[in-house]
């Protein structure tokens, strides 16, 4: 499959939209013990939130926080270990479930933010681009970081650690991973988010290139 892309945008962030909402907020006040968090108001959330977990040792926040995300994923073993990590890695660039980054992410930047930095900052990418092909096909995740390739650089993390993925030589499940969002704005147009450790502006060789998709098919050994 043959494709046109073009870069219209690069951007750094350090927060993702819509991560934390006003329920999150006032759930998490109760975990942190401050009992009267339904009679703030909506808009006090999160600052009372960010005082309610200053008054707790960063790890134990941390490890707060990783319980009421991950809970459902993650062992009490697993949790404790992230929240004393935590503080001196970026565990949403490096921890080994790649699935989980995003979610990391978005628990570092929170206690980042409520700590004034104590916590390693991390960074994502948001990319809007234009790919237009000779259908219809519904792209997935995993296409779309096989039809940027040709524009990024040979030392970008992807062509370093995912060439055979990248090429269709290997099958790539963890392009679900690398990419936290894909969405369509409609003629062609699409936007995606992901880590810094990805995909950053300095990456992106060419803004406007053509690339061929060619999927991984799994081969089936003959009786």
């Amino acid at each position: 499959m043959k494709y046109t892309v073009k870069i219209t945008s690069v951007k750094s962030i350090d927060e993702l939209e819509g991560s934390w909402n006003n329920d999150d907020f006032t759930a998490l006040l109760k975990k942190f013990d401050y009992a009267e968090a339904e009679n703030l108001k909506q808009n006090e959330l999160r600052d009372y939130l960010f005082m309610a977990i200053s008054d707790f040792e960063p790890n134990e926040a941390a490890r707060l926080i990783l319980e009421y995300k991950l809970s459902e994923v993650l062992t009490e073993g697993q949790i404790d270990n992230l929240s004393h990590e935590m503080m001196r890695e970026k565990v949403s660039e490096n921890y080994s479930d790649i699935n989980l980054h995003k979610t990391l992410f978005s628990v570092n930047q929170l206690l980042y933010k409520a700590y004034n930095g104590k916590f390693p900052s991390t960074k994502a990418t948001v990319v809007d681009f234009e790919m237009k092909g000779e259908d219809d096909t519904e792209l997935s995740k995993e296409m779309v970081l096989m039809a940027l390739k040709p524009g990024l650089s040979e030392s970008n993390l992807l062509n370093r650690l995912l060439k055979e993925q990248l090429d269709g030589i290997a099958p790539f499940p963890e392009a679900e991973g690398i990419i936290w969002d894909l969405h369509s704005k409609g003629n062609s147009q699409y936007r995606i988010t992901t880590s810094e450790k990805w995909l950053k502006n300095d990456d992106f060789e060419n803004m406007e290139f053509e690339s061929s998709i060619i999927p991984f098919i799994e081969k089936t050994e003959q009786e």
